[in-house]
């Protein structure tokens, strides 16, 4: 251990061998136990050099190592390396107090006063915990180049949204907090819709309380509102209005979230609703199945647990919806297992999103996609399960797979293979790699997929 702290950065050698356990030493092969296979695969593959260069130096040439992971109910919580971090901190702001006391004192004088300002900000919610996908590319694009250059993009504002759970807060924290590495000196604000409509009433409320509250959100140089269609009311709104064109035209960042698209929300000023349009809307999507494995891969490290590829890709195939709901899942799994000290298998992950998943998510079958699929490319049953290879039937073929792999619960890619057209498993993960890689560079494919994938979601509900 001394020769690999010696020759790397004194933080990773904390992360990532530090947690590591010696169990034996027989001869010359090294037996260790580590947390997770997971930290195994990357410590190999980071470390790989260093760790033959250490065991050489220790053991000598035919120096062999040998790993354990270690069961979920002996390991301790592990430390994710992208969640160690502090929390975001703001300087102090200036804030001009131009309206006098009807009746000052000897000792208050208006102008000038010092405010600390929490940027609310979680430091777990980073770009480093952030799973990747189809489902959010767009956003994440924009967030980086937002974060490297904050007010002088042409994403300004930026509009974030889409259903519940699909990481719209997640995403919009990440920016704030990578503006906040990047350029301490600015000054970020997360705030709630609700929590700044709450605000206002109270500056409202109270005598010369609104100038001071209108100079304090005017401060800031990145804002960024969670939930915008909770801003109700025409006072709130126009002081809103204000705020963003103030912000707007100083050059600072606006980024908004919300549960539907700026021309679907209710009740809003029309002016407010034009500027809102003014940068770059996106829309978080549902993840697809390769998104929802690796987030749970992700998430299990973070917890410090070995969950096997089975469990890992029974959870992905059941729960479909959103990260929340997966993530949720993972956790009950994680907890019931540790506290009831039980293995973990596919059938306890069964039991466990009995009660998280409802019985509508079982309703499409391989039959029910395979007639979508045929409609849409107004092609045979028989074309489709036959050995052709016509480009159009292949691809439609491989559509067949990747949406029942992606919305049918508890089926196996054997299963799928077998019901479209007798293949093995094997073929069936090309295809549903093959598809997701056409859908990041194929306009028109991808709209084949997601128009199908509509067709497909109200059979599911």
């Amino acid at each position: 251990m001394n020769f690999i702290q010696q020759n790397i950065d004194p933080k990773q050698f904390q992360i990532w061998f530090r947690p590591i356990k010696p169990v034996s030493l027989i001869e010359a092969t090294l037996t260790l136990a580590v947390p997770s296979e997971f930290f195994r695969e990357y410590i190999e593959d980071a470390y790989l050099d260093i760790l033959k260069a250490s065991l050489k130096k220790e053991l000598g040439v035919g120096a062999k190592l040998v790993y354990v992971v270690e069961p979920v109910q002996k390991q301790s919580p592990m430390v994710y390396p992208a969640a160690h971090g502090n929390a975001p901190v703001n300087k102090p702001i200036s804030v001009d107090t131009t309206i006098k006391p009807t009746n000052p004192g000897a000792f208050v004088f208006p102008g000038i006063q010092r405010v600390q300002v929490n940027p609310q900000l979680n430091p777990v919610y980073c770009f480093e915990n952030l799973i990747v996908g189809e489902c959010n590319k767009m956003g994440f694009t924009a967030g980086e180049s937002i974060s490297a250059a904050p007010g002088k993009t042409a994403f300004n504002p930026l509009f974030l949204f889409g259903g519940p759970g699909l990481g719209k807060t997640h995403l919009a924290q990440a920016i704030g907090i990578a503006i906040k590495k990047k350029y301490p000196e600015l000054v970020v604000l997360y705030v709630p819709a609700n929590r700044f409509k709450t605000q206002f009433m109270d500056a409202v409320a109270v005598k010369n309380k609104l100038t001071d509250f209108l100079a304090f959100y005017q401060k800031m140089d990145v804002l960024i509102m969670d939930d915008i269609q909770d801003l109700m009311g025409p006072s709130t709104q126009n002081a809103f209005f204000n705020i963003f064109n103030h912000l707007h035209q100083s050059g600072k960042q606006l980024i908004f979230t919300s549960d539907r698209a700026p021309a679907d929300l209710e009740n809003f000023e029309v002016r407010l609703l034009s500027r809102l349009k003014w940068g770059l809307s996106v829309e978080l999507q549902k993840p697809d199945y390769q998104t929802r494995l690796s987030m749970l891969k992700a998430r299990a490290f973070r917890e410090g647990v070995k969950l096997s590829d089975n469990v890992l890709e029974f959870l992905a195939t059941r729960i479909t919806s959103n990260f929340r709901e997966l993530e949720g899942a993972l956790i009950s799994l994680i907890a019931n297992a540790t506290l009831a000290h039980k293995e973990v298998t596919v059938e306890l992950a069964e039991s466990i999103t009995e009660h998280i998943v409802g019985e509508d998510q079982n309703d499409v079958t391989i039959d029910g996609v395979q007639k979508v699929v045929c409609d849409y490319f107004n092609i045979s049953r028989d074309e489709l399960l036959s050995k052709t290879r016509k480009r159009n039937i292949v691809q439609a073929r491989q559509i067949a797979m990747y949406m029942s792999r992606n919305l049918i619960s508890n089926c196996s890619l054997s299963t799928i293979g077998a019901e479209i057209g007798g293949k093995d498993h094997a073929t069936v993960l090309h295809a549903c790699t093959t598809v997701s890689d056409l859908m990041s560079t194929d306009k028109t494919f991808k709209q084949y997929v997601n128009d199908i994938e509509k067709l497909l979601v109200p059979v599911r509900r």
